[in-house]
């Protein structure tokens, strides 16, 4: 998705500005990258995103330059399945084989601010890609309402579902909130801040965020929630935390985390019981006191990548065990 949201700022920058739009439509066995990757080229071979590894641009960019020329799309096949195979000299050795769709943009096109106004509100999405038609002028990239009617029977379609952004709730403003704050927005994640001390909760200290609000208890209480939101607690003091923790388990979200040992959170469970609310077995199975995987390490940006680590796995619904252990495809 941050890719994705890059290349929508560059669309909206220079919407009359040629560009060529290269699409990772069909994979069959293995890739680096999943269906749905994209790469856009200007006139002067400059890009942005990446549809592999690095072995498959230089050639999807030089085909962009033909189709910038002359303005008909290409389907770009690259068999990698044989390991002995050589593309442009380099063996990769990925045993897949890709289909990749390279078009010439229109100026303006008119699903770059349907996507971007559904993105912003946080709304599913989804773009149909024509990758393959007798009738070459079909293909392209439209989003639902620009999508031709009543496409031939020889169409393929790739539809594309966007799913909004994870969006991390940070209770605590303290040193140690920064590097996850950091983390989770070079993600890609929507960030935003709460502490009830203006000193700590300030964009000076975090830049890179969406939000930063010198409140804290009241807002875990209230702040809009979605599907794709998660809440960190870690304000290092007991009192807010016990307040942050009553206020946020019972709210629809999937991950609370708590930051501190086992002990503390078994601790504040029982402070937040006395003060009279029932923690159900959902509650506790949404709570991940302590927060974070079993990385190892020390220092506020070990503690921040665990905690990032533990939020993805818990939304691509993995087991976070070594990919060598899998006896699946890496990619499903």
């Amino acid at each position: 998705m941050n890719e994705l949201q890059a290349i929508l700022r560059q669309l909206e920058r220079e919407p009359d500005a040629p560009q060529a739009l290269a699409t990772l439509v069909q994979v069959e066995g293995s890739s680096y990258r999943r269906v749905g990757a994209r790469l856009l080229v200007n006139p002067e071979g400059q890009w942005l995103g990446s549809i592999s590894g690095g072995c498959l641009e230089s050639d999807v960019i030089a085909r962009a330059q033909e189709v910038l020329a002359d303005g008909e799309a290409q389907l770009a096949i690259y068999d990698t399945t044989d390991e002995n195979d050589l593309v442009w000299g380099t063996g990769t050795g990925c045993n897949g084989v890709v289909s990749i769709l390279i078009e010439r943009l229109p100026a303006n096109p008119l699903w770059v601010k349907t996507l971007r106004e559904n993105l912003a509100a946080r709304k599913t999405s989804a773009l149909n890609v024509v990758w393959k038609s007798a009738d070459a002028k079909l293909l392209g990239t439209f989003d639902s309402q620009t999508l031709p009617k009543n496409l031939p029977k020889d169409a393929q379609v790739l539809i594309d579902e966007l799913l909004p952004s994870i969006r991390i709730l940070i209770f605590g403003a303290g040193d140690d909130a920064q590097p996850l704050a950091k983390m989770a927005s070079e993600l890609g994640w929507g960030v935003e801040v709460f502490d009830a001390r203006p000193g700590y909760a300030t964009k000076a200290r975090f830049p890179h965020v969406d939000k930063v609000t010198a409140s804290q208890s009241e807002n875990a209480a209230k702040v809009p929630l979605d599907p794709w939101t998660v809440a960190v607690v870690m304000s290092h003091r007991y009192r807010d935390d016990v307040e942050l923790v009553k206020a946020l388990l019972p709210r629809e979200l999937t991950y609370v985390g708590l930051l501190g040992p086992k002990v503390r959170s078994e601790r504040i469970l029982h402070e937040v019981e006395k003060q009279g609310l029932k923690i159900t077995e959902e509650m506790l199975e949404r709570l991940h006191g302590p927060v974070g995987l079993d990385l190892g390490g020390q220092g506020p940006e070990t503690i921040a990548l665990s905690v990032l680590a533990e939020i993805q796995t818990h939304f691509s619904q993995r087991d976070a065990r070594p990919l060598r252990e899998r006896n699946q495809p890496i990619h499903t």
